[in-house]
């Protein structure tokens, strides 16, 4: 087997290689974001909110911002197109209102709601509006909702999109989003006021995807997977390793799947390297 290796993307400055990653992605612009804090937030009950730094890598420039109050304990992170930062809570014991939070460009709160407890994936799309997928077999399958809490559209309520128990793999980018989820693993293709397009899909359990015309890959375990789309269906045309860009395996990892590109954060999440279909 061939191998195909990352592209170097973005790192983590140095300076702030003390601090606890709590989390970290990639917006639709190419932009790296990480969430840091001075340690782990407590678990559980009565857990205090805690204060964190964004910092923000975009072509090697960097930005930090302070976050007061934050009360994620698997946080999710991204930034909308004004220049705000969402912060979502991966896990939701309850519904209160506040597992989602919106950061205005001081740090301060600006808006909290809730979308749904198991987050596998948050992305903000070029417009704002926040993709929700969800995991541990939760029937909300894949949401889209405003920045103020509005939900937009459900895959539940579209027929198109089949049954979905997990949202493996999410891309989005522009006004297009593609999904790879379980059960059957098909290639979901979700427009605005389009009704789902569904392909029979050529791999089951696939984390992210790059799309670009009529091309597919999908990242699964390690392997990229190209494919083909007809009508109906993904033809599997090649399958390739990843590695790291100094070459080796990946290993454990964290993705942001945007158009053509599958950004992969890996080792201690201080890096991110990039694949492009397009490239």
């Amino acid at each position: 087997m061939h191998e195909i290796a990352l592209v170097p993307h973005a790192r983590l400055p140095r300076a702030y290689h003390d601090r606890h990653v709590l989390g970290s992605t990639v917006d639709a612009s190419g932009a790296a974001y990480w969430l840091l804090a001075e340690r782990a937030p407590g678990r559980g009950a009565g857990a205090e909110p805690y204060d964190a730094l964004v910092v923000s890598v975009t072509d090697g420039a960097v930005e930090t911002t302070e976050l007061s109050g934050v009360r994620a304990r698997w946080p999710e992170l991204d930034r909308l197109p004004d220049g705000r930062f969402v912060v979502a809570s991966a896990r939701c014991d309850g519904d209160d209102g506040s597992q989602v939070q919106v950061f205005d460009g001081l740090g301060r709160e600006y808006g909290a709601f809730s979308v749904g407890d198991a987050i596998q994936h948050l992305l903000v799309d070029e417009a704002g509006d926040l993709w929700v997928g969800h995991f541990d077999e939760n029937p909300l399958g894949i949401r889209r909702w405003s920045a103020t809490g509005e939900l937009l559209w459900a895959s539940e309520d579209d027929p198109g999109a089949g049954w979905i128990l997990d949202c493996y793999a999410l891309n989005v980018s522009g006004t297009a989003v593609w999904a790879c989820p379980y059960v059957d693993f098909p290639l979901l293709e979700i427009r605005p006021g389009q009704d789902v397009r569904r392909r029979t899909g050529i791999v089951g359990g696939a984390d992210s995807l790059a799309v670009h015309g009529e091309r597919v890959a999908f990242l699964d375990h390690g392997r990229i997977v190209h494919g083909g789309m007809t009508g109906s269906s993904v033809e599997r045309r090649d399958v390739a390793l990843l590695t790291r860009p100094e070459g080796g395996p990946v290993g454990r990892r964290r993705v942001a799947s945007r158009g053509s590109r599958i950004y992969v954060g890996y080792g201690p999440l201080v890096e991110w390297g990039v694949f492009d279909l397009g490239g």
